[in-house]
């Protein structure tokens, strides 16, 4: 397995860290991975270590302000600070790898924002996995906060207002520790702004998701404490591919991929690639 790095640029000339694992031959087809919120591109191993032996090649980005990218620390001026280095990326996909096919794979966070981008970037992937997107408002955030969160993002827009528990992301006390050490993991709260900024992300996926047509993947655990578990069956409800398909797994958390069962998970994965790669 070959690993390449390098920076890229970024919204308002923001220098974006990029990373690749590629297999030893040309890759069969492309997974463009985004991450989720506090997080990097550099926690996807169990997934990278499965399908790079399968001949497929992962791209990744660190957004803006997290990881090794630089930007304020779960900040964004607007969500487009997300999608479009995304385009950008992409455009050095297609000349590296001409003609490959790319798989959009997004987590949490990075599920919106793979949802939102494919309301307009849809014909650039052969089809979109998303893990656990955070696609619906979690009814423990009360409408005050909503509130209060919208004022801010416009008086104090740096200011933290929400915290995640990092001990929601898995039931595998060691995925759990080794997040917690992690130095490139954020753990301060989110800004007023991006708090704002995916408010009016999710609410726009909400009313266009039926513009979505091409092959969908969603993953979702019913123990879920980070994000709602019922966006997942409302997006797939909402999305209009012909090709579409849910799979919910009883009693799992958060990061599916780095739970106790990730295998079954990444085999489910592994299975819906090979029937749409060729």
């Amino acid at each position: 397995m070959q690993h390449i790095d390098g920076m890229l640029k970024g919204v308002r000339g923001a220098r974006l860290y990029s990373q690749a694992w590629l297999p030893a031959a040309e890759p069969r087809a492309l997974l463009l991975l985004v991450h989720g919120l506090g997080e990097h591109s550099g926690r996807y191993g169990n997934v990278v270590n499965a399908v790079v032996p399968r001949g497929y090649g992962v791209y990744a980005l660190d957004h803006l302000g997290h990881g090794r990218s630089e930007g304020t620390r779960k900040y964004v001026e607007r969500f487009t600070d997300f999608t479009e280095p995304l385009r950008t990326y992409l455009r050095l996909l297609a000349d590296r790898h001409p003609g490959k096919a790319v798989f959009l794979v997004g987590h949490s966070m990075g599920g919106l924002i793979a949802a939102v981008h494919l309301l307009e970037h849809q014909a650039d992937f052969r089809g979109a996995v998303l893990s656990a997107p955070a696609v619906a408002v979690d009814r423990s955030v009360s409408a005050a906060t909503v509130a209060v969160g919208k004022v801010l993002a416009l008086v104090a827009p740096k200011v933290g207002i929400l915290g995640l528990d990092i001990n929601g992301i898995s039931r595998d006390p060691a995925v759990v520790r080794a997040a917690l050490a992690d130095p490139l993991n954020y753990q301060g709260k989110m800004t007023a702004r991006l708090g704002a900024e995916l408010l009016n992300a999710i609410q726009r996926l909400a009313r266009e998701a039926g513009k979505i047509r091409l092959p969908l993947l969603v993953l979702q655990g019913t123990d879920d404490r980070l994000v709602d578990p019922v966006g997942a069956q409302m997006l797939y409800d909402k999305v209009s591919s012909p090709d579409k398909t849910i799979r919910i797994y009883p009693g799992l958390y958060h990061e599916l991929f780095n739970e106790p069962e990730h295998a079954e998970v990444i085999e489910e994965l592994l299975g819906w690639l090979e029937a749409r790669s060729s």
